[in-house]
């Protein structure tokens, strides 16, 4: 076993988002990911084939959903985004730095 820890190697002002695999098995993947102030480019939506649940450890984020909701994510705030929901990432925040855990799979019915 190797013990890792979810706030290791986090720095303030990267230039593009970390994407890390902790975990994949068929059907599933979780993943560290680390935001330091970036956006989803505009016009830009996330339409993923699996749903997606993600909780957000650090900092602050607001997500944009293409129906017109919004949503602002504070430390601990977790949420289920189904497949083929269209999304975009508005904001996060650089100090402190965003650290999501994401799992991708199927999670809902």
């Amino acid at each position: 076993m190797i013990v890792q820890n979810l706030f290791e190697g986090v720095f303030s002002g990267n230039e593009e988002e970390i994407f890390e695999e902790i975990i994949r098995t068929p059907g599933l993947l979780i993943e560290r990911i680390i935001s330091t102030g970036q956006s989803t480019p505009e016009g830009h939506w996330y339409d993923q084939e699996q749903d997606e649940w993600v909780i957000l450890i650090t900092g602050e984020a607001k997500l944009k959903f293409e129906n017109g909701d919004s949503v602002t994510l504070k430390s601990g705030d977790h949420l289920l985004i189904p497949a083929h929901f269209r999304h975009r990432v508005e904001s996060t925040s650089n100090d402190p730095p965003c650290i999501w855990l994401a799992v991708h799979g199927q999670l809902t019915h």
